[in-house]
């Protein structure tokens, strides 16, 4: 910032603001980085799945817009979350998507989502490499309040991809102006999380002063607090902690020393704008943008993306011939007009996607590129929005792991083979060894 009497004006990404370090303090080649890309509501069955086996597979009418990364990309089928089968359409299949575990029915008092979700677990062991150990972005705010009419789950839970714990989900942020501050705030400035309090600034000295966690100094209270008040507050509260619990992370891996992977070239990517994009198609390409930023960057490794929450209305009227809401378009009872609407917007969405590893695979590093050193999953929780099932979930991998990943195919598992399988070899792909992960059975070949 160049600041003046009463005023402050935001530079662009300079080179000054990139950390210059000595040989001895890089990598000596480019990380792995993993991202999880959601997106709710299902797909049309008909235009989704591709024709052809192994690698003489061709691209379906809803994948065309992949086809600049085909050799980038393996098209999964035959994998299951079979813990979610019989319950509410959307809600608890949300969380159960990165982790495989059985939500309980809860109205916001007792959230429990039976697992902690792979990008916390890479985290937890890998995270402490980055400034920013995850990185959680969507476009819609968190909801609250209960789905009577889905079966009693608490609507948050389909808000929220990420989960520390089974009762604790990680904020995303949806701001694309603090999301871009959290890539380059340094400690001194304060670490920016959306909806912090305006007393971040003193929170985090007070945290360079002592080697503590102030959520540790106040847990006591917290947990008072909580039999005090209602189902939603609860839920504003967890939120609200966990979201200086994001700030402390920040804070503790930038002042440790760690070995960094630093591009040479440019990204040129100007601070956005205060609040979020009034049309739709700017704030997911910002996010975008961000997140790839953060990969190139070396800020995070491990990032998820909702590109809408459970049951997302927003609307799609910028499409021609789209006329009504997301949510109530999946809806389409097989009628002809209503799934043409539905197909347009999957395929839009589609196309996002596309955008991101058009995006990743264009930015050089060194003999190879971000996008050859990333394993990206893209998918949704159920396969048709009109019916609600689990069964062949429609799912991509891209990337290729640098180096442990075959790309280029169509690849067919078993019937109902866990969807936890293939989060088995994403977690070893990154040197995590499990010996088990939500109801895997196996570890998915992807080599």
């Amino acid at each position: 910032m160049l600041r003046g009497c009463g005023a402050a004006l935001a530079l662009p990404l300079m080179e000054a603001m990139t950390p210059k370090l000595k040989a001895e303090e890089r990598l000596v080649k480019p990380p792995l980085r993993s991202a999880f890309f959601f997106m709710p509501n299902g797909v049309n069955e008909s235009r989704w799945r591709p024709a052809g086996t192994g690698e003489k597979f061709e691209l379906s009418p809803s994948l065309q817009s992949l086809k600049n990364v085909k050799d980038q990309i393996i098209v999964l089928e035959n994998l299951t979350n079979k813990r979610t089968a019989g319950r509410n359409g959307h809600w608890p299949k949300v969380p159960a998507w990165l982790h495989g575990g059985f939500v309980r029915r809860s109205t916001g008092q007792d959230i429990d989502v039976g697992g902690v979700s792979i990008d916390q677990v890479m985290a937890d062991e890998i995270g402490n490499r980055t400034p920013l150990p995850s990185f959680e972005l969507g476009l819609e705010p968190t909801r609250t309040g209960v789905d009577n009419v889905g079966g009693g789950f608490a609507m948050l839970y389909g808000s929220h991809l990420s989960w520390r714990d089974p009762h604790t989900p990680v904020p995303k942020e949806i701001v694309p102006q603090l999301a871009f501050d959290r890539l380059f705030r340094t400690a001194s400035a304060g670490p920016v999380v959306s909806g912090f309090n305006p007393n971040q600034a003193a929170v985090t000295n007070a945290l360079q002063r002592d080697d503590i966690s102030v959520l540790d100094m106040v847990s006591e209270d917290a947990w008072l607090l909580k039999g005090k008040i209602s189902a939603n507050d609860k839920v504003k509260l967890d939120e609200y902690m966990e979201s200086i619990r994001a700030v402390e992370r920040r804070l503790e891996n930038t002042l440790k020393p760690q070995k960094r992977w630093i591009n040479a070239g440019r990204f040129d990517l100007p601070r956005p704008g205060p609040g979020i994009p009034p049309d739709h198609r700017e704030h997911v390409r910002l996010m975008l943008d961000i997140l790839a930023l953060a990969f190139w960057s070396d800020s995070t490794r491990i990032s998820t993306f909702m590109i809408g929450d459970a049951q997302s209305g927003c609307r799609f009227d910028f499409l021609d011939g789209v006329k009504s809401y997301w949510h109530g378009l999946s809806h389409h009872r097989n009628d002809e007009n209503t799934m043409a609407q539905y197909t347009k917007i999957i395929e839009w969405n589609v196309s996002q996607f596309a955008y991101l590893l058009n995006k990743l695979q264009s930015l050089s590093e060194g003999e190879s590129t971000v996008l050859n050193n990333s394993q990206i999953l893209f998918g949704c929780s159920i396969r048709d929005g009109n019916k609600h099932d689990i069964a062949d979930l429609p799912l991509i991998l891209a990337g290729r792991g640098a180096g442990t990943i075959r790309s280029g195919r169509r690849l067919l598992s078993p019937a109902e083979t866990p969807m936890c399988n293939l989060h088995m070899a994403l977690l070893q792909n990154v040197g995590i060894k499990k010996i088990s992960f939500g109801d895997s059975n196996g570890v998915l070949n992807l080599s």
